[in-house]
C-alpha cells in the first residue's frame, strides 16, 4: 500500500493521495485486475478439460494473448480519447459476454476453430485495469498534491502498483486451480466473468476515473509516438515478454506433468508454490539498498529464474518440481517489480498509460504463446521435452537483462 500521509484535510497543502482516492480504492483496484490474471490459465484449464488435449488448450491460450496484444493498446488509446469510464464499461460487458461464449463453445459439439475465435475475443476485450489505475494515481499525484511531496509519493505508489500487479498475476492461477478442483474446469471462466461484471464495473464508476482529454490537451502533453520505439523502452517490453514466457512454459509444462499423473486440475494449486516465494520477495523490494540498483536486480533475479528452471527441466518427482518452482519464485516477483520500474521511468511524456498497456499485453502475449508452444511440445515430444522450455524462457530474461545493462551503461537510467 502506498505509504502516504493519512491527513484527509481538503486544504491543498495538506492533501494526500488517500484524501483524493479514498482507502477503498486500493482493494477495489486489486480485485478488479484479478480476472485479467485468471483468463489465460482459466482458458487453458477449461479447454484441456473439455477437449482432452494440452495442445489445443495451449493454442486457445495463445489466442487469448494474441487478442490482448493486438487490441489491448487500442483500449488504452480509447481511454485517452473517450475517458476511462465508458471505455471500461464497454470492455467489461464485452469481456463477460466473450467468457460466457467461450465456456459454451468449449463443451459444445462444434469445431475447435470456434473455440479459438471465442478465446481471441476474450483476450481482445480484457479490461485494462492495471494501466488505467496507474494513470489515475499518477494524474492525482502530479496535479493535486503539493510539489514537495509529489515525487516521493509517486515513487512509492508506482512501486506498490508493480507489486500489486505481480502478486495478482502470480496468484490468479492459484484461484483458477482452486475453483477448477472444487467446482470444475468451467468455474474459473465463469468466476472471471462475474468478477469482471462486479468489480471492473465498480472500478469504472469510481470517482477517480480519468475523463477524456481534448485534442488540444493531448497535443500539449503527448510525446511523439516514435518515442515508444526507443531501444531502452523496447528492451523493457522484451524483458517482460520473457517473464510472460516463463509463466506460460512453467504452467503448461506443469499441467502436462500433473495430467500424466491424472491430476491436471491441481496444477494451478501446485503453481502457488512459485507464487508464495514470488509475493514475499516482491514485497521485500522496498527494503533493498539503493546501491542494489535496478540494473543489478534484473541480472540477479533473472539468474535465480534460470536456476529454478534448470531444476524444473530435470525434475521427475513432485518434490523436485516444488523445489524448482520455489527457486523460480524467488526471482519472478522482484524481476517484475524491477521491469515495471524501468517502464515507469522510461515512459515518454503523456504516454505512461500506453507503456503500461504495452507491458501488460506483452506479459499476457508471452504467457499465451508459451502455453501454445509448450502444449504442442508436450503432445508431440512428451512431458520431459516440455519441462525444458522454461529454461529457454528464463534464458531470454537473462539475455534482456544483459542488453539492458549495456544500453543503460552511461545514461541516467542506469540507476
Amino acid at each position: 500500500m502506498p505509504q502516504v500521509e493519512t491527513n484527509n484535510s481538503p486544504d491543498t497543502k495538506r492533501a494526500t493521495l488517500f484524501s483524493h482516492t479514498g482507502f477503498a480504492y486500493f482493494p477495489l483496484a486489486i480485485v478488479a485486475r484479478l480476472p485479467f490474471a485468471m483468463v489465460v490459465v482459466g482458458v487453458l484449464t477449461l479447454i484441456v478439460s473439455s477437449r482432452g488435449s494440452v495442445e489445443i488448450g495451449g493454442l486457445g491460450s495463445a489466442m487469448v494473448g494474441l487478442g490482448s496484444a493486438i487490441v489491448g493498446p487500442l483500449i488504452g488509446a480509447a481511454a485517452d480519447r473517450f475517458g476511462q469510464r465508458p471505455t471500461l464499461l464497454v470492455s467489461a460487458a464485452a469481456n463477460s459476454a466473450a467468457l460466457g461464449l467461450l465456456a459454451w463453445a468449449a463443451y459444445a459439439d462444434i469445431s475447435v476453430w470456434w473455440v479459438f475465435a471465442a478465446a481471441f475475443c476474450v483476450g481482445a476485450s480484457v479490461p485494462q485495469v492495471s494501466p488505467m489505475s496507474r494513470s489515475r494515481l499518477v494524474t492525482i499525484i502530479t496535479s493535486r498534491l503539493p510539489a514537495d511531496r509529489a515525487p516521493r509519493t509517486l515513487s512509492t505508489t508506482l512501486a506498490y502498483e508493480s507489486t500489486a500487479d505481480e502478486i495478482v498475476f502470480v496468484f490468479g492461477p492459484v484461484v483458477v486451480g482452486v475453483l477448477a478442483t472444487v467446482l470444475g474446469a468451467w468455474a474459473p471462466v465463469a468466476g472471471a466473468a462475474v468478477l469482471t461484471l462486479v468489480f471492473v464495473v465498480a472500478f469504472a464508476l469510481h470517482r477517480t476515473a480519468v475523463p477524456a482529454r481534448t485534442r488540444a490537451e493531448r497535443a500539449a502533453t503527448l510525446a511523439p509516438a516514435g518515442d515508444l520505439l526507443r531501444p531502452t523502452l523496447l528492451v523493457t517490453v522484451l524483458g517482460i515478454f520473457g517473464v510472460g514466457l516463463v509463466f506460460g512454459t512453467v504452467l503448461t509444462s506443469l499441467t502436462a506433468f500433473m495430467q500424466a499423473r491424472g491430476e491436471a486440475e491441481a496444477a494451478g494449486v501446485l503453481y502457488g508454490v512459485m507464487g508464495l516465494g514470488s509475493a514475499i520477495f516482491a514485497l521485500s523490494v522496498a527494503l533493498f539498498s539503493t546501491r542494489f540498483t535496478l540494473r543489478y536486480r534484473w541480472l540477479v533475479f533473472s539468474a535465480c529464474i534460470v536456476a529454478g528452471a534448470t531444476v524444473l527441466s530435470q525434475a521427475e518427482t513432485v518434490g523436485w518440481v516444488i523445489a524448482g518452482l520455489a527457486l523460480t519464485g524467488i526471482g519472478i516477483g522482484p524481476l517484475l517489480v524491477t521491469i515495471y520500474g524501468f517502464g515507469a521511468a522510461r515512459s515518454p511524456e503523456g504516454r505512461s498509460a500506453t507503456v503500461m498497456t504495452m507491458l501488460g499485453s506483452a506479459i499476457m502475449l508471452g504467457q499465451s504463446l508459451a502455453a501454445g508452444v509448450t502444449g504442442a511440445v508436450a503432445e508431440s515430444q512428451g512431458v520431459a521435452a516440455a519441462q525444458f522450455l522454461p529454461l529457454c524462457a528464463a534464458g531470454l530474461t537473462l539475455a534482456t537483462g544483459i542488453a539492458n545493462w549495456a544500453l543503460t551503461r552511461t545514461t541516467a537510467e542506469a540507476r
